[in-house]
C-alpha cells in the first residue's frame, strides 16, 4: 500500500497521494464560510436584514455539526472513512451550490442548514486520516502542512468570495460544487492503512465520556470553541462591516484582506516542523492567544483600510501557530480503535465556537456597538492565554 507512516518515511509526507485528497478536503471543510463573509454586506441589503441577523448564515451553517459530527465521527469508526466521507461531501457540493437560487432568507438559510450537515464530517475526517496514516514528527509535520493548506484555502476564498460579489452576492454560493469532484477522486484513490473497528474494537460511547473526564482533553476542547469564538465571532463577521462602515471598504477590499490574515497562517503553519522544536506546545498556544489578543486591540483603532492588514497579519500568525498544536495534541490523546469518533468531539468543540462566536457578539453589537466586540475578543483571548499559561506542563509537547 503506498500509504502510511513506513511510505512517509521513504518518501517523505508531502507525496503521498492520499495527503493530498486530505488537502481537498480541507479546503473544501472552509469553503463553506470564508467564501461568503464578503457578501454579507450584499445578502443583507438584499433581504433586508441587519448585520446581526446576517451572521446567522454562519450559525445554521454551523449549528447541525454539534449533532451530525459524533455521530458521523461513530459510522467513519464503524464502517469506514470513505463511506462517510463521500456522501457528505456530496451533500455539501449539492445543497452549497444550490444556496445561489434561494428566494428569500429562509430559503438560504435552509440550504445552509443541508450544507452544514455535508459539512460536519469534512474537518473531523480530514485530521482523522491524518491521524490513521502518520505517526510521531510525521504527524506534527503533516498538520503542519495541512493549517498551512487551510490556510491558503482562507485566503483565496475571501478574496474570490469577494470577486464574485461584485457580481451579485449569489456568485460565491456556486463554489461548494467543487466538492463533488473530490467525492469521486476519493472514491477511486483514497487508501487506508487501517480498516474499520468492528464491535469488539472498543466501546466508542465511553470513550466519548472518557474524553470528558480527561482534563487535557477537556481543555483542548475548550481552546477550539474560545479560538473560534473569537475567529469567527469577533473577525471574520463584524471585520467587514467594520471596515464598510468605517471606510467604506468594497467587497473586494475586504476579501483581500481576510486573504492576508489566511496567507500568513498558511506561511506560520508549512514551517510548524522547525517552529515545533523551537518552541513547546504550551508556549505556541500562549503565543497564539497574546497575538489574538493584540490583533483585537489594533482593529479597535485603525486609522485607515490598509491598516487592516497588521490585526489581519497577527490573526493569520496566531491560527498558524494554534491550529496545527491543537489538532496534533488532540491526535496524538485519541484512542486510535475509536479516533474518528473522539477527534469528532473537537471538530464539535470547534463548531461551537463557530456558533456561539456570530450570537454572542451579535448581541455585543446590538448593545453596546462594533467596539464592544472587538475589545470582548481581546479579552477572552487573554484569559485564554493565562488559562493555557498554567494549566498546561511548561515541557508540554
Amino acid at each position: 500500500m503506498a500509504s502510511g507512516i513506513d511510505d512517509a518515511r521513504k518518501r517523505t509526507v508531502l507525496k503521498d497521494e492520499n495527503l493530498y485528497m486530505v488537502f481537498a478536503v480541507t479546503l473544501l471543510s472552509v469553503l463553506g464560510v470564508a467564501s461568503v463573509t464578503p457578501a454579507f454586506p450584499q445578502i443583507a441589503e438584499f433581504f433586508g436584514i441587519s448585520p446581526a441577523k446576517t451572521g446567522l448564515v454562519v450559525s445554521s451553517f454551523t449549528i447541525p455539526g454539534l449533532v451530525a459530527t459524533p455521530l458521523l465521527g461513530l459510522l467513519a469508526d464503524r464502517y469506514g472513512r470513505k463511506k462517510v466521507l463521500v456522501p457528505c461531501l456530496l451533500l455539501f457540493g449539492v445543497s452549497g451550490g444550490l444556496c445561489a437560487l434561494s428566494r428569500s432568507f429562509n430559503e438560504l438559510l435552509m440550504m445552509r442548514v443541508l450544507q452544514g450537515i455535508g459539512a460536519s464530517a469534512l474537518n473531523s475526517l480530514n485530521i482523522t486520516i491524518i491521524g490513521d496514516l502518520y505517526k510521531e514528527k510525521y504527524r506534527t509535520e503533516a498538520m503542519g502542512y495541512n493549517s498551512s493548506v487551510l490556510g491558503i484555502g482562507t485566503a483565496t476564498y475571501p478574496a474570490i468570495g469577494g470577486l464574485l460579489s461584485m457580481f451579485g452576492w449569489r456568485y460565491p454560493f456556486l463554489l461548494p460544487f467543487a466538492a463533488i469532484p473530490v467525492a469521486l477522486w476519493i472514491t477511486l484513490r483514497l487508501k487506508q492503512n487501517r480498516t474499520a473497528t468492528n464491535h469488539k474494537a472498543g466501546n466508542p460511547f465511553k470513550e466519548m465520556l472518557k474524553a470528558f473526564s480527561n482534563p487535557l482533553a477537556i481543555l483542548l476542547f475548550s481552546t477550539s470553541t474560545v479560538t473560534f469564538i473569537i475567529l469567527y465571532g469577533a473577525f471574520l463577521t463584524f471585520l467587514p462591516f467594520h471596515l464598510n462602515t468605517s471606510f467604506q471598504a468594497t467587497a473586494l477590499q475586504i476579501g483581500l484582506i481576510s486573504a492576508f490574515m489566511s496567507f500568513t497562517s498558511a506561511v506560520v503553519a508549512f514551517n510548524m516542523k522547525g517552529i515545533s522544536k523551537a518552541l513547546s506546545e504550551r508556549y505556541r498556544l500562549f503565543l497564539a492567544f497574546i497575538l489574538y489578543c493584540l490583533a483585537l486591540i489594533i482593529a479597535l483603532n485603525l486609522p485607515n483600510c490598509l491598516s487592516a492588514l497588521i490585526p489581519a497579519g497577527l490573526i493569520g500568525a496566531a491560527q498558524g501557530l494554534n491550529m496545527p498544536t491543537l489538532m496534533t495534541m488532540i491526535t496524538n490523546i485519541a484512542p486510535e480503535e475509536n479516533r474518528a469518533a473522539f477527534i469528532s468531539l473537537n471538530s464539535m468543540s470547534l463548531r461551537l465556537g463557530q456558533t456561539l462566536g456570530p450570537f454572542l457578539m451579535g448581541g455585543i453589537y446590538s448593545l453596546f456597538g462594533i467596539r464592544s466586540v472587538f475589545s470582548s475578543g481581546a479579552i477572552l483571548a487573554a484569559v485564554m492565554a493565562s488559562v493555557l499559561y498554567f494549566a498546561l506542563k511548561p515541557t508540554q509537547r
